[in-house]
This record gives C-alpha cells, structure tokens and sequence, in this order.
C-alpha cells in the first residue's frame, strides 16, 4: 500500500503540468550578445505587490560571482548567515533573529524540507544555474500560491533559469569552469533546448571538487578572553568535497497557462573541520548526502475570472555520518522520505478583488539505524483562505491558515493531535500619487512544528513539545525614483522598523543530571530592528554605467525567558547589533569591475553577555574584474577574483575560523 502511494504520487509529478505564459526580457550588453537568461514568469493578476522583497537577479548577481546561495544572501539586510568555513562548510540563514527553522526555503516555487531538523543548508546550492534569490519578510503578497507559502516567518525564493528562444534559435549552450584557492576545481554545463514551439528542455550538471585546506590564526585566550597573544598559524584540514549535482527540467507553454517539471540530484562527500578548542586542530569526522526530488507545476487561467495552480513533488534525502576519532565511535545513517501534493484557486471578484484558496497535504517520515529510534511519519494538511484588494495607490492583504498536523511512531510516544489557525494582514498605501513613496505594514503569528530531532531524538527529544510561535509587527517606508537623460538613472530607498516575539521557544535544558538534556518549550524572546537598502544607477560616461547597492540593520534580540538567569535581558547568541553590506559595480565596454562589502559588528557567542562569550566585529572586501569578448557568435567571459582583500582572519561561529586571502579564476563559455 505504501509503495503504491508513493510510485502515485511520484507519477504525478512526473506527469508534469504548470503555469501562466511567458514574457521574453530584452535585454543587451555591450557585446550584443544574448543570454541564457532572458525570460521572467507573469506573476498572477492580483496588483504589484504589496510588500516588494530584497532580490539579486541577472547581471547584478553574475558579478558577485558567489560560490554558493548562501554566500550570495549575506547583502541582504536583516539576515545573518551562520558559516562553518571553506566551500563545504555548513551554511544556515536566520531572518531577523527568529530562528532558522522560521525561514522558509522555496525552489522553483516548491518548498525544501527537512523534517528531521528543519535546517535547509544554503551552501549546498549553486549559483551556476540561478536566476534569481528573492527574500520576503513576513510572507510573498500574492495570493495565488501554495498554502506552504503562508507558513513561514520568513521566505527565500530560488529561481532557476529557464530557457528562451529568439526567432530560429534551438540550442544554448554555456560551459563554465572555476579555480582557485582550497584546490577549487569546479566545472560545469548548462544546455537549453527547443522542442517545439511551445515545449523547452533545459539541463544542467556541475562538479565540485576541493581540499578545503586554508592558514588560519589560532589566538590563545584567558578565562575572561583577554588575548595572550597570536601562538601559531594552523592549516584547516578536513574541509575538503567533493560534490556533483546533477538537474533537469522540462517547460511548456499553453493557452492563458504554463507547465513545467524538475527532477534535481544532488550527491556529496565532505569532511567536517569540527572546532578549534584545547589546541586540537584536527578532526576526521565525515558526512555523505544524497538528496533527490521530482517536481511539477501546473497552472492556467479557467477563465477570465477564475485561475488553477497545481503543484506537486517527491524527495528523498539520505545523510551518512561518521566520527571514528572520538571515545564514543558513531556511525548513523538517516533516511527522509517526503510527499507534497497542493491546489490553489483564485477567484476575480471584481477589477479590483480578489479571493485565494489553498489547499496542501504533506507525508513525512524518517528512518535511522539508532537503537530504540521512533521511526516518525508526519501527516500534514493546511488550508489558507486570502483575499486581497487593490487600487491605484492602496492596496491591502488578509490571510487566514489553517494546519493540522497528526505524528504516528514505530516505538516511543508520538507526538499529539496539533491544529493551528495562523491569521496575517499587509498594507500598502502611496499617500500623493505625483510623490512616489509607498507607506507599508504588516501584522503576521505563525509558528514552526518541532522538528524529528526535537521531538524524538534518542534521549534528549520531547514528544509532548508544543510549536514555536512568532508574532511580527512591520511598518516602513519605500522611494523609487528614476530620472530620464541625467546621470543619476535611478535612486530607491528602502526603511523598514519592526518588532518582533518569539514564544515557547524550543530549547535543550539539563534533566536529571548534567549529562542528560532534553528539549522544551521555555525561550521567549522579544526582537527590535531596523533595515535600510539603498540602490543607485548612474551613467557616468556613454559607456560607463556604476550601480550601487547598500544595506544597514540595527537589531536588539533578548533573551527574557526566565528572570533568575543571570543573562536575562541579554543579546541572543550570534546576533550582532550592527551589520551592513555594500557592493559598487561598473560596467565599462567589455569590462567589469565589482567590489563587495560585509560587516558584522560585535556579538556574543553564548547565552551570558560576558566578557569570555565576546565576538569581535569582522569585515571582508572582495574584488572581481571581468572581461567578456565575442567570437564568432561565442561569448568568452574571463573573470578573476580576490575574496577577504584584506586577509583579515575572523569566526563566524566560534572557534570555526573562516579562510583569510584567496583567489578564484572563472571561464565561461557561451554558445
């Protein structure tokens, strides 16, 4: 019976069928070249939206030239990236100090998941064949999309490229190779394909391979981390991997609606540096991971007041860990199987209203080969009603979801019944029609399910876990102004002040004894911040365009769970005060040059803000210079690159020292 549900559902996906029609971008650079990426997606009708989110796309994020999604996230404003170091380091996101199991990661419009501990690892995904990373606070504005997508604090939207076709043209082709420092050698290939006038195929394969060795600086410290001085440089040894990922995807158009299917492969092995304590700087742990999924979407416009969305997937992840080197030998494997399958509805009420109805089911379950292991299976429903209005300068957005979630377990205690309403609502008003500044705002409480771990893990889970809410108040203000024939193009500005809540957070606590943990639910956490994004385009001589991007947060997140703790009141780990990035790019003929800046101020790395759980502030500078030549209807594109410009050594995770100085070289190829 399982096995013929499972081979269902994956038929479903496979049978393939999404979504609205497409629209090419025109678009040229100074080599009059084209370029694999001229296509964008006609969202829903529905209005501009309401609460426009932080996004690199096209050209802006070629120039970065970041190895992975992850690296390319640290320029937006209100996220903190927590990195474990080199190319195969674990790479988590944390919007807004809520937590990283808050933040929702979407690709190609289908939610990734991890039932066993809610972590999404943004490293693992590579920029080579990325169109677009788009973040929303609170949730995207639309109303016609899956139930899943109202159920996140916060949403990160990875979109692929999709292939377009000028008249006459069947076949891209772009072959891309990057080296460099870690002994980087990373090669890969993208092929786009017409069928037919109204079927494309598209795919694409890379291979990463990398010692993940680097120098870094190890500094003793006193109890209360006072420096004694720099004693040694260190080689970071077992960080290398080797990765190869492997995705296809098919994509139609028909009448009022567009169609596509993905299947994604993904198979890595890596060592762990694991941390630098007690002068003991190596470490042979190792983890393998195999992921897979079949997606598919379907949607058409019925009529021309009603719209269908169907979405569908299957994944299956498999993780293998080992640590041969500790007094206690561990080996476990872990096997997550998942199921996904929703249909969304909107209705065109009038011009101006619309109304929104989703509905999702989601199957998990995951296997491991621990002693008195529960062996979890996650059956989850959600059904959100929206509607939404919009004028010529107000708009507005109400959300109302509904989950239930049911747990049944092989041995051990399941989880209880848990049924949740979770209600959001969004404003946008232009207050004077010639002056383009948009006030907006948006209330927004939803929760995350503890995880597989949380609930079940041998000895330190808690089955009787309760969700871990968020409540999230935002107001802000955004300008847009662009200036035709000066040499300021374009300027936006961008403010946003929030408070947040986070309630019965879910941590580890002692239990009978020091060396016994268990999770509950005791955190609470209240959250101010403020986040300001400045962009700016001029064209300095005819040739000469200089785009600048800037970002700033200011956030205070403490820690009021329990009035005896001596850190009440204290800043949460990892979250500094003051961040910010900046990146200055120029595009000159067949040249461009691009600079990049990251700051993170002072943190502490531990609950009690004491002086031996002070971070020091850390910055780094990147440059890249590109040149792009045509020949013969080939286009070259020749980049070099210095990361960490200033060789500055830092953690971002303590005691997980980051790499200083290195280098990258990128040839890629386009036919």
């Amino acid at each position: 019976m399982r096995i013929s549900l499972l081979r269902s559902a994956l038929y479903m996906v496979l049978a393939g069928c999404p979504v609205v029609s497409l629209q090419a971008q025109q678009r040229s650079d100074s080599t009059r070249t084209k370029d694999l990426r001229e296509v964008s997606v006609i969202a829903p009708r529905g209005g501009k939206e309401i609460a426009p989110g932080q996004q690199l796309k096209g050209a802006e994020l070629q120039r970065l030239n970041s190895q992975s999604v992850a690296d390319a996230l640290r320029f937006f404003s209100g996220i903190q990236i927590k990195d474990y170091g080199g190319i195969g380091g674990l790479k988590t996101v944390d919007v807004r100090s809520m937590g990283t199991n808050h933040t929702g990661v979407f690709y190609d419009g289908i939610e990734l998941g991890n039932a066993q501990n809610g972590v999404v690892d943004l490293g693992k995904f590579s920029l080579d064949n990325m169109e677009e990373i788009t973040l929303y606070n609170g949730q995207r504005s639309s109303i016609f999309q899956p139930a899943k997508d109202y159920g996140s604090s916060g949403s990160i939207y990875l979109t692929t490229l999709k292939p377009h076709f000028e008249e006459g043209e069947k076949r891209h082709l772009r072959g891309t190779f990057k080296t460099g420092s870690f002994g980087l050698v990373n090669p890969s290939i993208l092929w786009q394909e017409k069928i037919s006038k109204r079927v494309a195929a598209s795919f694409s394969g890379e291979w990463t391979n990398a010692n993940g060795r680097y120098k870094f600086r190890y500094q003793k410290r006193d109890k209360d981390n006072n420096a004694l001085g720099y004693d040694t440089f260190a080689i970071r040894r077992n960080g290398g991997i080797n990765a190869f990922r492997l995705e296809g995807s098919l994509h139609g158009v028909m009448n009022g609606g567009e169609w596509s299917s993905k299947i994604y492969f993904y198979d890595s092995e890596r060592g762990l540096p694991g941390t630098m304590v007690n002068n003991r700087f190596i470490h042979v742990d190792k983890q393998w991971d195999r992921n897979f999924f079949a997606q598919s979407s379907w949607r058409k416009d019925i009529s021309p007041r009603y719209s269908l969305m169907f979405n569908g997937k299957y994944a299956y992840d498999y993780t293998h860990y080992l640590s041969p080197d500790t007094a206690y030998f561990a080996e476990n494997r872990y096997y997550q199987q998942e199921v996904y399958l929703s249909v969304a509805n909107q209705f065109a009420v009038t011009k101006w209203w619309n109304v929104g109805l989703s509905g999702d089911f989601q199957w998990n379950k995951l296997d491991a080969d621990l002693k008195k292991f529960s062996y979890p299976q996650r059956f989850t429903t959600l059904v959100a009603l929206a509607t939404s209005v919009s004028f010529q300068r107000f708009s507005a957005q109400a959300s109302l979801l509904n989950t239930n979630m049911n747990e049944q377990v092989k041995l051990n205690t399941a989880s209880p019944f848990r049924q949740e309403l979770t209600p959001a609502v969004f404003v946008s008003w232009q207050p004077v029609k010639k002056i383009p500044v948009t006030w907006r705002s948006f209330y927004k409480r939803i929760f995350r399910m503890p995880t597989f771990n949380d609930l079940y893990y041998t000895d330190i889970g808690n089955s009787n876990l309760k969700p871990e809410f968020t409540t999230q108040y935002n107001t802000g203000l955004t300008w847009n102004q662009t200036f035709h024939g000066k040499m300021l193009q374009e300027i936006g500005v961008e403010t946003d002040v929030y408070y947040n809540e986070v309630t019965d957070k879910i941590v580890a606590v002692p239990g009978s004894s020091q060396f016994r943990w268990t999770m509950m639910n005791l955190g609470f956490v209240k959250i101010k911040g403020v986040d300001v994004k400045v962009k700016a385009a001029w064209q300095l001589l005819n040739e000469l365009l200089v785009s600048t991007r800037a970002t700033y947060t200011f956030q205070e997140a403490r820690d009021f769970t329990d009035k005896s703790d001596s850190f009440y009141g204290d800043q949460i780990a990892y979250i500094p005060w003051h961040s910010g990035s900046l990146i200055i790019g120029g595009t000159y003929r067949a040249w461009d040059l691009n600079y990049s800046f990251i700051y993170t101020g002072e943190r502490y790395n531990m609950k009690a803000n004491i002086p031996a759980n002070y971070t020091l502030p850390w910055y780094t500078s990147d440059l890249a210079l590109a040149y792009t030549r045509t020949v013969n209807k080939t286009r070259f594109r020749l980049t070099a690159q210095v990361n960490n410009l200033m060789n500055q050594y830092y953690d971002v995770v303590a005691n997980y020292p980051m790499p200083g100085r290195n280098y990258k070289f990128i040839l890629a190829v386009n036919i």
